[in-house]
């Protein structure tokens, strides 16, 4: 059974940190490309940012701000972010991604709040 689990949400204020975490199980975690991806309250899905092998990518709104990190001995995907704002408050969701022959594979966690505010 495939499973992501993101911890690490909560309420920040702004300037702060948090570390998420998306622990997985029930797939081959190494194989998939792993990604944050965000949703703001009536707004649509925002891509954040990606991770596969040492190779990784963020959305210009948050480069030089967040790290990708993952752990493939831990099964694990990480974001740690810094100088959080207002305009982070959003639901972070992880994804796994990956594509075979005849097809590709995509799996969601359930989310975790990340709110900024004083």
């Amino acid at each position: 059974q495939v499973q992501l689990v993101e911890s690490g949400g909560g309420l920040v204020q702004p300037g702060g940190s948090l570390r998420l975490s998306c622990a997985a199980s029930g797939f081959t975690f190494r194989h998939f490309y792993m990604s944050w991806v965000r949703q703001a309250s009536g707004k649509g899905l925002e891509w954040v940012s990606s991770i596969y092998s040492d190779n990784t990518y963020y959305a210009d709104s948050v480069k030089g701000r967040f790290t990708i990190s993952r752990d493939n001995a831990k099964n694990t995907l990480y974001l740690q972010m810094n100088s959080l704002g207002p305009l982070d408050t959003a639901v972070y969701y992880c994804n796994a991604h990956v594509t075979v022959v005849g097809g590709a594979f995509d799996y969601w966690g359930q989310g975790t709040q990340v709110t900024v505010s004083s």
